[in-house]
């Protein structure tokens, strides 16, 4: 991938679009979708077409990711013409040793800015070939807007925002390298891998660090409160283990087996895993599953009143879990705001008095 350009125009030109891409695409995003009446935050929002509304968003969002993949493929292939030869470089950092040089060693350079100061350190190093080291800065300059949009155009990346992207970044640089050495449209070479994915990784923090800080204005709130719980829990006896802990089952009261498995079964999809019917009574006990989710239910299989009982589960996708339920013949309420995280709900009634509240996942 050699983007052969010496000028200190280029770098600073380079520079500035990459910086006011950073920052204006999410203060404009922010300030549009306020303006709709749309909630960046997963909850609830005021337009009433605000679905549609979102939809859209998600498309321009896509259409932003696909244009800037376009200019990066002019770069990389279009803008050259195919060599007599596939051309190979593995050595690595070969453009940043050739960049400088120094009449001692890297450690000796270390020690030196440790014992006298940066400016003695950097004495013993000349600058040699500048347009390598443009070389290196504009392939890293190249990745920065790929590793900063994946998180924020794809949920898919965002919700593993610590390593997809860089390994997003890495397959895309490994697939670039190996498309230009097969169709002869530049150099493979080792150090691009790096270079890029050091770029990625720049621009994946900079999403965690500009972009979800300007669209999620209660992040300081919320870190502060964070904060303030781990100092608390930090010396308590599960803390240790938390990462490690899932609600996987909760336990339900029935009177029908027959509701059972029209509600649960026929209706939601929940797998039966197992039932007991025990010797010495007239109950019968299910284990259901739905992914990792699991619930037990306990059926007297006798005519009583049962108190009111609650059932929270998470998805994504609250538009479509609502129609495909009313398509079964279960009437959902309507979009409202879960009070404790703020995101979007609805909930349905099951049989035996259980109110069942979906939580639209970020």
């Amino acid at each position: 991938m050699q983007i052969m350009i010496n000028s200190l125009f280029t770098v600073l030109f380079v520079t500035a679009c990459v910086a006011a891409f950073v920052v204006l695409l999410p203060i404009i995003d922010r300030s549009v979708c306020k303006k709709l009446g749309l909630n960046l935050q997963h909850g609830l929002s005021i337009n009433p077409k605000a679905t549609a509304l979102l939809k859209l968003r998600q498309l321009v969002l896509y259409g932003v990711f696909a244009l800037y993949m376009l200019v990066f493929a002019f770069l990389v292939f279009f803008s050259r013409s195919a060599t007599e030869s596939h051309l190979v470089h593995v050595a690595p950092f070969a453009d940043l040793r050739s960049a400088f040089e120094s009449d001692t060693g890297f450690v000796e350079i270390v020690l030196t800015i440790f014992r006298e100061g940066f400016a003695a350190g950097i004495s013993h190093v000349r600058l040699l070939k500048p347009e390598d080291l443009i070389q290196v800065y504009l392939n890293i300059m190249l990745f920065i807007p790929i590793g900063y949009l994946l998180p924020y155009v794809f949920p898919w990346v965002r919700r593993k925002v610590r390593i997809r992207p860089v390994v997003c970044c890495f397959l895309i640089s490994f697939l670039t390298e190996n498309m230009q050495l097969i169709f002869r449209r530049g150099l493979y070479d080792i150090d691009d891998l790096f270079t890029n994915t050091i770029g990625g990784l720049i621009g994946q923090f900079l999403f965690i660090s500009i972009a979800f800080v300007v669209t999620h204005p209660d992040w300081r709130k919320e870190l502060r409160a964070y904060h303030r719980w781990k100092r608390h829990a930090r010396h308590r006896t599960l803390y240790p283990f938390a990462r490690k802990i899932g609600l996987s089952r909760t336990t339900l009261l029935a009177t029908d087996n027959t509701a059972i498995w029209d509600f649960y079964v026929n209706k939601l999809g929940f797998r039966v895993v197992k039932q007991i019917v025990p010797l010495d009574s007239d109950d019968t006990e299910y284990l259901l599953e739905m992914g990792s989710s699991q619930v037990e239910i306990r059926c007297s299989n006798c005519e009583e009143e049962l108190p009111q009982q609650y059932l929270t589960i998470s998805a994504r996708n609250l538009d479509k879990i609502q129609k495909r339920l009313q398509q079964n013949g279960i009437e959902t309420s309507a979009f409202q705001t879960d009070p404790y995280t703020g995101l979007r709900c609805l909930f349905f009634f099951g049989p035996d008095n259980i109110r069942i509240t979906v939580i639209e996942q970020p």
